[in-house]
Protein backbone atom coordinates (compact mmCIF):
# COMPACT_ATOMS: atom_id res chain seq x y z
CA UNK A 1 0.00 0.00 0.00
CA UNK A 2 1.40 3.31 -1.07
CA UNK A 3 1.82 6.01 1.52
CA UNK A 4 0.04 9.36 0.78
CA UNK A 5 2.23 12.05 -0.69
CA UNK A 6 3.45 14.44 1.90
CA UNK A 7 1.70 17.81 1.87
CA UNK A 8 3.69 20.97 1.76
CA UNK A 9 3.67 22.78 5.05
CA UNK A 10 1.27 25.72 5.11
CA UNK A 11 2.26 28.99 6.60
CA UNK A 12 2.19 32.73 6.07
CA UNK A 13 2.89 33.81 2.46
CA UNK A 14 6.41 34.75 1.72
CA UNK A 15 7.47 38.15 0.47
CA UNK A 16 7.81 36.69 -3.02
CA UNK A 17 4.19 35.50 -2.96
CA UNK A 18 2.99 38.94 -1.83
CA UNK A 19 4.92 40.62 -4.61
CA UNK A 20 3.50 38.18 -7.19
CA UNK A 21 -0.07 38.90 -6.04
CA UNK A 22 0.50 42.65 -6.23
CA UNK A 23 1.84 42.34 -9.78
CA UNK A 24 -1.18 40.24 -10.80
CA UNK A 25 -3.59 42.78 -9.27
CA UNK A 26 -1.89 45.69 -11.03
CA UNK A 27 -1.94 43.79 -14.31
CA UNK A 28 -5.69 43.19 -13.99
CA UNK A 29 -6.33 46.86 -13.24
CA UNK A 30 -4.24 47.90 -16.23
CA UNK A 31 -6.17 45.56 -18.53
CA UNK A 32 -9.49 46.87 -17.19
CA UNK A 33 -8.39 50.50 -17.67
CA UNK A 34 -7.25 49.79 -21.24
CA UNK A 35 -10.58 48.09 -22.00
CA UNK A 36 -12.55 51.07 -20.62
CA UNK A 37 -10.40 53.50 -22.61
CA UNK A 38 -10.89 51.45 -25.79
CA UNK A 39 -14.66 51.45 -25.23
CA UNK A 40 -14.72 55.19 -24.58
CA UNK A 41 -12.70 56.04 -27.68
CA UNK A 42 -14.82 53.75 -29.81
CA UNK A 43 -18.01 55.43 -28.56
CA UNK A 44 -16.65 58.86 -29.55
CA UNK A 45 -16.09 57.92 -33.19
CA UNK A 46 -19.75 58.56 -34.17
CA UNK A 47 -19.44 61.96 -32.53
CA UNK A 48 -16.47 62.72 -34.76
CA UNK A 49 -18.59 61.78 -37.80
CA UNK A 50 -21.38 64.07 -36.61
CA UNK A 51 -19.01 66.98 -36.05
CA UNK A 52 -17.51 66.50 -39.51
CA UNK A 53 -20.99 66.75 -41.01
CA UNK A 54 -21.67 69.81 -38.84
CA UNK A 55 -18.58 71.46 -40.28
CA UNK A 56 -19.84 70.75 -43.79
CA UNK A 57 -23.21 72.32 -42.98
CA UNK A 58 -21.44 75.38 -41.57
CA UNK A 59 -19.70 75.75 -44.92
CA UNK A 60 -23.07 75.56 -46.67
CA UNK A 61 -24.31 78.39 -44.47
CA UNK A 62 -21.30 80.51 -45.40
CA UNK A 63 -21.82 79.85 -49.10
CA UNK A 64 -25.58 80.49 -49.11
CA UNK A 65 -26.61 82.81 -51.95
CA UNK A 66 -30.10 83.72 -50.79
CA UNK A 67 -31.96 84.36 -47.56
CA UNK A 68 -33.92 81.13 -48.02
CA UNK A 69 -30.75 79.05 -48.42
CA UNK A 70 -29.17 80.77 -45.41
CA UNK A 71 -32.23 80.08 -43.22
CA UNK A 72 -32.34 76.42 -44.24
CA UNK A 73 -28.60 75.98 -43.62
CA UNK A 74 -28.83 77.73 -40.22
CA UNK A 75 -31.67 75.44 -39.08
CA UNK A 76 -29.75 72.33 -40.20
CA UNK A 77 -26.60 73.54 -38.46
CA UNK A 78 -28.49 74.18 -35.20
CA UNK A 79 -29.99 70.68 -35.32
CA UNK A 80 -26.55 69.16 -35.88
CA UNK A 81 -25.07 71.00 -32.91
CA UNK A 82 -27.94 69.90 -30.65
CA UNK A 83 -27.52 66.29 -31.80
CA UNK A 84 -23.77 66.37 -31.13
CA UNK A 85 -24.30 67.79 -27.64
CA UNK A 86 -26.95 65.18 -26.79
CA UNK A 87 -24.70 62.39 -28.08
CA UNK A 88 -21.79 63.61 -25.96
CA UNK A 89 -23.95 63.92 -22.84
CA UNK A 90 -25.27 60.40 -23.48
CA UNK A 91 -21.75 59.00 -23.59
CA UNK A 92 -20.94 60.90 -20.40
CA UNK A 93 -23.93 59.30 -18.68
CA UNK A 94 -22.84 55.82 -19.83
CA UNK A 95 -19.51 56.36 -18.07
CA UNK A 96 -21.13 57.79 -14.91
CA UNK A 97 -20.22 61.40 -15.75
CA UNK A 98 -22.97 63.91 -15.00
CA UNK A 99 -23.29 67.72 -14.86
CA UNK A 100 -23.62 69.23 -11.40
CA UNK A 101 -26.58 71.59 -12.07
CA UNK A 102 -25.71 73.89 -9.16
CA UNK A 103 -27.89 76.93 -10.05
CA UNK A 104 -30.10 77.84 -7.09
CA UNK A 105 -27.97 75.97 -4.56
CA UNK A 106 -25.67 77.36 -1.90
CA UNK A 107 -22.06 77.68 -3.06
CA UNK A 108 -19.92 74.71 -1.99
CA UNK A 109 -16.14 75.31 -2.14
CA UNK A 110 -15.58 71.55 -2.43
CA UNK A 111 -17.05 71.44 -5.94
CA UNK A 112 -17.41 75.07 -7.04
CA UNK A 113 -15.14 78.03 -7.73
CA UNK A 114 -16.65 81.48 -7.26
CA UNK A 115 -15.63 83.67 -10.21
CA UNK A 116 -18.10 86.54 -9.75
CA UNK A 117 -20.75 88.11 -7.53
CA UNK A 118 -23.98 89.98 -8.25
CA UNK A 119 -26.14 92.00 -5.88
CA UNK A 120 -29.63 90.55 -5.36
CA UNK A 121 -32.06 91.99 -2.81
CA UNK A 122 -34.29 88.88 -2.55
CA UNK A 123 -31.86 85.98 -3.10
CA UNK A 124 -30.03 84.49 -0.07
CA UNK A 125 -26.38 85.39 0.21
CA UNK A 126 -24.11 82.80 -1.43
CA UNK A 127 -26.75 81.31 -3.73
CA UNK A 128 -25.49 80.31 -7.17
CA UNK A 129 -27.11 82.54 -9.80
CA UNK A 130 -25.53 81.01 -12.91
CA UNK A 131 -22.66 78.85 -14.12
CA UNK A 132 -19.96 80.31 -16.30
CA UNK A 133 -18.37 76.87 -16.70
CA UNK A 134 -20.40 73.72 -16.11
CA UNK A 135 -19.12 71.42 -13.41
CA UNK A 136 -19.11 67.62 -13.79
CA UNK A 137 -19.02 64.65 -11.44
CA UNK A 138 -17.53 61.23 -12.03
CA UNK A 139 -19.65 59.05 -9.82
CA UNK A 140 -19.61 60.72 -6.42
CA UNK A 141 -16.30 62.55 -6.96
CA UNK A 142 -15.70 65.92 -8.63
CA UNK A 143 -14.37 65.58 -12.16
CA UNK A 144 -14.31 69.34 -12.80
CA UNK A 145 -15.45 72.09 -10.42
CA UNK A 146 -18.10 74.50 -11.61
CA UNK A 147 -17.23 78.17 -12.07
CA UNK A 148 -20.17 80.13 -10.67
CA UNK A 149 -21.54 83.61 -10.01
CA UNK A 150 -23.20 83.96 -6.60
CA UNK A 151 -25.63 86.42 -5.03
CA UNK A 152 -24.54 88.98 -2.43
CA UNK A 153 -26.71 91.38 -0.39
CA UNK A 154 -27.49 94.72 -2.00
CA UNK A 155 -29.83 96.44 -4.43
CA UNK A 156 -30.28 94.96 -7.84
CA UNK A 157 -28.08 96.55 -10.51
CA UNK A 158 -29.79 99.23 -12.57
CA UNK A 159 -30.41 98.38 -16.22
CA UNK A 160 -28.08 100.01 -18.68
CA UNK A 161 -29.62 103.12 -20.31
CA UNK A 162 -30.74 102.75 -23.88
CA UNK A 163 -28.84 105.20 -26.13
CA UNK A 164 -31.06 107.93 -27.59
CA UNK A 165 -31.41 108.01 -31.37
CA UNK A 166 -29.29 110.52 -33.22
CA UNK A 167 -30.89 113.81 -34.26
CA UNK A 168 -31.89 114.13 -37.87
CA UNK A 169 -34.83 113.75 -40.22
CA UNK A 170 -36.65 110.47 -40.19
CA UNK A 171 -36.11 108.88 -43.61
CA UNK A 172 -39.47 107.14 -43.34
CA UNK A 173 -41.41 110.30 -42.46
CA UNK A 174 -43.41 111.93 -45.23
CA UNK A 175 -45.08 114.65 -43.19
CA UNK A 176 -44.67 116.94 -40.20
CA UNK A 177 -45.37 115.61 -36.71
CA UNK A 178 -48.25 117.30 -34.96
CA UNK A 179 -48.27 118.51 -31.38
CA UNK A 180 -50.12 115.40 -30.22
CA UNK A 181 -47.30 113.14 -31.37
CA UNK A 182 -49.12 111.93 -34.51
CA UNK A 183 -47.81 112.45 -37.99
CA UNK A 184 -49.75 115.18 -39.77
CA UNK A 185 -51.21 114.20 -43.13
CA UNK A 186 -49.82 116.11 -46.14
CA UNK A 187 -52.17 118.83 -47.36
CA UNK A 188 -53.62 118.33 -50.82
CA UNK A 189 -53.13 121.09 -53.39
CA UNK A 190 -55.05 121.86 -56.54
CA UNK A 191 -53.56 122.04 -60.02
CA UNK A 192 -53.94 125.81 -60.06
CA UNK A 193 -52.02 126.08 -56.76
CA UNK A 194 -49.24 124.00 -58.23
CA UNK A 195 -49.28 126.17 -61.41
CA UNK A 196 -49.91 123.24 -63.73
CA UNK A 197 -51.63 123.69 -67.12
CA UNK A 198 -55.27 122.66 -67.27
CA UNK A 199 -56.12 119.58 -69.29
CA UNK A 200 -58.44 120.13 -72.27
CA UNK A 201 -61.95 119.02 -71.40
CA UNK A 202 -63.63 116.15 -73.16
CA UNK A 203 -66.33 118.49 -74.53
CA UNK A 204 -63.80 120.75 -76.26
CA UNK A 205 -62.18 117.79 -77.89
CA UNK A 206 -65.48 116.54 -79.31
CA UNK A 207 -66.42 120.04 -80.54
CA UNK A 208 -63.13 120.43 -82.40
CA UNK A 209 -63.57 117.04 -84.12
CA UNK A 210 -67.08 118.01 -85.25
CA UNK A 211 -65.76 121.24 -86.72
Amino acid sequence: MNDPAPTAPTGPPSELDKLRRRVEALSRKRDEAEARLHTLLGSLLPLDDLLADTRRRAGALYEARSAREATSAAVALSEQIDAAHLMLRGEFARHDVSPMDVVGRAADPAEMRIVGTEAHPFTPDGTVLRERVTGFRLGASTLRPAQVVIAVPGPAPEPEPVPAPEDGPDPGASGVTSAGGKRAQPRRTTRSQRHLPRKPSAGRGRHSRRA
